[in-house]
């Protein structure tokens, strides 16, 4: 049997809400899975699926706190196995490889990697524009059980933009299991016999947010008749307190009534976050957020639901400045954009794409598409995706930050 602890989305280094203590917290969450790795439950590995850091350029202080945990992790023999997320990626080497060189991680790719009787593979975040030139081309194994981790929105999991099906029938290995990231809520399905499964992240990166953070604990074994067992279970982690009041404001009431409610809770150290719907007053938000800080609060934030056109069902972007793009992926993920229009965002956002060839991209792609379009209006045929021959080429030049080059 083999026992791993699957977490991801620690997000480390992220200030929410510009908040230090809210980065520490991030941190804080990492070093409690790698507390219960070394001191608690009784794994063979930790597996992380991705965005270990919250952006491509981490701060000293986040990058020395997880030097500091894998080194721990390390001395306790505890292998740490990871795949690249799309927050942390650069152009060029990854942190992922700067701890792999100092033995303290093991990047996972299409060679197998084998802890105890089950072999470990990876596959990196790819924009959805290169999935195309993807093989799925993994070695071979002996092991008893096999486990792909990979970062993604996949099916049939919400938001989902990556096939899963088409990628465990591509693939050259049969999987027993998928361990993900990417996605902030844990979940789990079977899909065509595997095991596909979110460990969700480790603290609460939105509002949205609001179930208990942790991870999954895996077991992989081999059954009676000789069969892959696989057994996922859920493990919650002791994160900073989220209180979170939804008001619903009647004609008559206002200010008064959402200061009422936030007193009813316990605020101490607590992120506060206040969501008001129905009628009633103008709220002043800053009246609500120095009640919750008069109350011990650590800091408050408040949505007034009916000055932005929605209710408290609707997700307020949560917009982080330190990472711009993430907050451009959420807004994009949620328009109803034609496979045109996400090409083209992708394309342009695209680090993997030299500047200088964006142009040329983005005219492929839309000269494919009006040519489609007129092959259809004759023909009635289906759009077919625009020609990436030139892709193989556009990776890396000058534009490439070496790893040396940011330290």
């Amino acid at each position: 049997m083999t026992r791993v602890i699957h977490t991801g989305d620690t997000h480390v280094g992220y200030r929410q809400y510009h908040s230090p203590e809210r980065r520490q917290d991030f941190l804080d969450a990492f070093e409690a899975v790698i507390d219960d790795a070394v001191d608690g439950t009784a794994v063979d590995a930790v597996v992380h699926a991705g965005d270990l850091f919250h952006d491509r350029r981490p701060d000293l202080p986040d990058l020395l706190g997880v030097l500091s945990a894998l080194r721990r992790l390390d001395a306790a023999d505890v292998p740490f196995l990871a795949v690249v997320g799309n927050h942390e990626a650069t152009r060029g080497s990854q942190w992922l490889d700067l701890f792999e060189n100092l033995g303290l991680a093991i990047r996972l790719g299409s060679e197998p990697t084998v802890v105890g009787d089950t072999a470990f593979y990876g596959l990196d975040h790819v924009p959805r524009s290169r999935r195309d030139d993807l093989d799925y081309d993994f070695s071979p194994t002996a092991a008893d059980t096999t486990a792909l981790v990979a970062h993604g929105l996949f099916t049939p999991f919400p938001h989902a933009d990556w096939e899963t099906e088409a990628v465990l029938d591509a693939a050259t290995v049969d999987f027993d299991a998928v361990l993900l990231g990417d996605n902030h809520a844990p979940d789990r399905a079977r899909v065509d016999g595997t095991w596909v499964t979110y460990c969700g992240s480790t603290e609460r990166a939105s509002a949205d947010e609001r179930d208990a953070r942790g991870y999954n604990l895996v077991e992989f074994g081999v059954d009676a008749g000789g069969d892959a067992a696989v057994d996922v279970r859920r493990r919650s982690l002791d994160t900073r307190p989220f209180v979170f009041v939804d008001v619903e404001l009647a004609a008559s009431e206002g200010v008064e009534r959402v200061r009422e409610r936030v007193r009813e809770h316990d605020l101490d150290d607590a992120v506060v976050v206040v969501s008001i719907t129905g009628e009633g007053d103008p709220i002043t938000p800053a009246a609500i957020e120095e009640a919750a800080l008069d109350g011990g609060a650590l800091l408050a934030r408040v949505t007034d639901h009916r000055a932005v056109g929605g209710d408290a069902t609707e997700t307020v972007p949560d917009v982080d400045f330190a990472d711009p793009d993430a907050a451009v992926r959420e807004r994009v993920r949620e328009m109803d954009l034609s496979a045109l229009g996400r090409r083209l965002d992708e394309t342009i956002r695209d680090d993997a794409v030299a500047d200088s060839n964006v142009r040329d991209r983005v005219a492929s792609a839309v000269g494919a598409a009006v040519k489609d379009d007129a092959l259809g209006d004759r023909e009635g045929a289906a759009e077919a995706p625009p020609d990436d021959a030139s892709d193989a080429s556009e990776d890396g030049g000058e534009d490439q930050v070496s790893m040396e080059e940011y330290l």
